[in-house]
């Protein structure tokens, strides 16, 4: 009778451990912060792997993602900053950026002018050749110089400034400053004066969505839908008026 009372009592004894250990085990697989779970979602939902990668970058590596990121997009690569900023603003309102949301908008600013710099030395010391050959691996087409060039001939310093808050232009406006060698300290304070409030806006945009991201995801998707949408026909438009020329010359 003693040895299997002693067996009865050690089940209920020990009940408790397994509880224990399962609910630190819980514990361990909590989410650093609530928010972060939405730039990747995106990966389940397997919608866009890019927008997920590069979100589970800034996510994972917090400012040097972004700089290095920012800097690649600068230099022609095909790194979106409308998912890099909101990202790091997302994080900085949810405590998981270093420095928090003003050095997430600096770090992005300045990993702008540092891969404009570059895509400009670029252009001025090797020209299309470079561009056009080697440059196609990362995205860079005839079509995308041609429309920064058109916006550098026209708007001549202006676009330098204008170009960093326009799709594709921002992108690759650095190449034909480059290509004519347009003074380098002009060109430096444009780019960061015109990446800065760029960074900061769309910064701000993931820091609001962070903040307040159970009451406005609904009406903040459908009006980003709307935003996209409209700058892509006014994209569409000034292209195609501005091939119209060349198609009666031609």
């Amino acid at each position: 009778m003693g040895p299997l009372g002693e067996h009865r009592h050690q089940p209920d004894h020990g009940a408790h451990q397994p509880a224990r250990v399962l609910q630190l085990r819980d514990h361990h697989r909590r989410p650093v912060g609530p928010n972060l779970a939405v730039p990747r979602s995106e990966s389940s939902r397997g919608s866009d792997g890019l927008t997920a990668a590069l979100s589970n970058l800034v996510a994972s590596y917090g400012l040097l993602a972004v700089f290095v990121l920012m800097v690649g997009e600068s230099c022609g690569f095909p790194f979106p900053s409308e998912v890099i900023m909101p990202t790091a603003g997302l994080l900085a309102a949810t405590g998981h950026m270093q420095g928090g949301l003003v050095a997430a908008i600096i770090a992005g600013g300045v990993a702008n002018l540092v891969g404009s710099l570059i895509a400009y030395w670029v252009a001025a010391r090797f020209g299309e050749p470079l561009l056009l050959g080697p440059g196609r691996y990362v995205g860079i087409r005839r079509h995308h110089l041609e429309m920064a060039d058109g916006w550098f001939r026209r708007w001549g310093l202006v676009a330098v400034f204008v170009g960093r808050v326009l799709p594709v232009i921002r992108t690759y406006i650095s190449f034909p400053a480059g290509l004519a060698r347009i003074d380098l300290a002009k060109f430096s304070v444009l780019t960061l004066v015109g990446a800065l409030p760029w960074c900061a806006a769309l910064a701000l945009v993931g820091y609001v969505l962070g903040r307040n991201y159970d009451r406005i995801s609904g009406p903040l998707e459908k009006g980003a839908i709307a935003i996209a949408v409209l700058v892509a026909i006014v994209v569409v438009v000034w292209y195609v008026r501005g091939r119209e020329p060349r198609s009666r010359k031609a």
